[in-house]
């Protein structure tokens, strides 16, 4: 698939990803949106997602993003969902099912599509990889390389995760070609923290519990942990994987609260566990190493019931249970 092919005849065009949005959906929807508009500067094109956490304000163009998901455009001709179904779009769900025509591109394993066109590779390293397959090489420059690498490098951890393939690494290499300082990228957008941020990082790891044999650790923050500091969401970045460093640990736990009886919960396996799998079961979606829902309950609940999902499979992987 390439987009020229599917946008030719196209006016209006729209973009979006899913509600807090991460690394690789901010950057998919920004180097998608940085080429059309310059291979087709007649064109109409708007990106519509929720406020992009401020590390990523160095990819061009963040500002022109409709946050507000407002458009005196009727009815896009084209309409392209990214890293995401079209249930996690949030408002910019109506502007999808308006469109004449959809484009779904994803790489999670739960996504069956839900475009007129669809391009899923579950087996790929992220959305923005996939984003660089469509694209034709003599339309991206310096500005688009980078929006797209930042997108590779939050989904594959620094190019550290299982899902990080050849391809991924070859990618990666033509995009460093153009001349960025990928170093200072990864330091930026990946690593470096708030003094807040490191703060609830450090409340998470104090509290966090050990259970099922060592096999599993859990971790949470009330609300109003988070409204004493001041934070929302995107001051919780890493925290799950941080969790899922834990010597022994093979699936990971973490979850905010986000309203009365209300969490969000991140998932993270080291192979054993299909979280996707658990995800799912709950409503939501992911990967095998990485996923995520929301669940209702309250913290024992939560945990109660995902324990149940993740036990069976620690039992049939031989990992728990075993006589001594």
């Amino acid at each position: 698939m390439k987009i020229r092919d599917e946008v030719i005849t196209a006016q209006t065009i729209g973009i979006s990803g899913h509600i807090r949005p991460d690394g690789d959906c901010v950057g998919a929807c920004m180097a998608l949106y940085q080429y059309l508009c310059k291979v087709y500067p007649q064109k109409r094109v708007d990106v519509f997602l929720e406020q992009p956490p401020a590390v990523f304000d160095c990819i061009r163009g963040v500002e022109q993003i409709r946050t507000d998901f407002r458009t005196d455009v009727e009815r896009y001709d084209m309409f392209i969902a990214l890293d995401t179904v079209k249930e996690r779009m949030g408002e910019a769900e109506r502007l999808f099912d308006q469109a004449a025509k959809t484009i779904n591109i994803d790489h999670h394993i739960s996504n069956v599509g839900c475009g007129d066109v669809n391009y899923i590779d579950a087996k790929s390293s992220s959305t923005s990889e996939l984003v660089y397959d469509v694209l034709e090489e003599d339309g991206l420059d310096t500005e688009i390389a980078k929006a797209i690498y930042i997108g590779i490098i939050h989904d594959t951890g620094v190019m550290r995760y299982s899902n990080t393939s050849p391809k991924t690494l070859e990618i990666a290499a033509k995009l460093i070609s153009f001349g960025f300082d990928f170093s200072e990228l990864i330091e930026k957008t990946f690593y470096e923290k708030t003094y807040v941020q490191n703060l609830l990082l450090g409340r998470a790891l104090l509290e966090s519990i050990q259970f099922m044999e060592g096999k599993c650790i859990v971790s949470g923050l009330v609300k109003r942990t988070l409204d004493f500091y001041h934070a929302d969401s995107k001051d919780l970045d890493g925290i799950v994987s941080q969790l899922n460093q834990t010597a022994g640990v093979e699936c990971t736990i973490f979850m905010y609260q986000t309203g009365v009886l209300e969490y969000k919960v991140s998932l993270r396996s080291k192979g054993k566990v299909d979280v996707a799998k658990i995800a799912m079961f709950f409503g939501g979606g992911g990967h095998v190493r990485a996923a995520g829902c929301t669940m209702n309950g309250t913290f024992h609940d939560v945990v109660n019931n995902l324990s149940l999902h993740i036990e069976k499979q620690l039992k049939d992987a031989g990992l728990i249970g075993q006589k001594k």
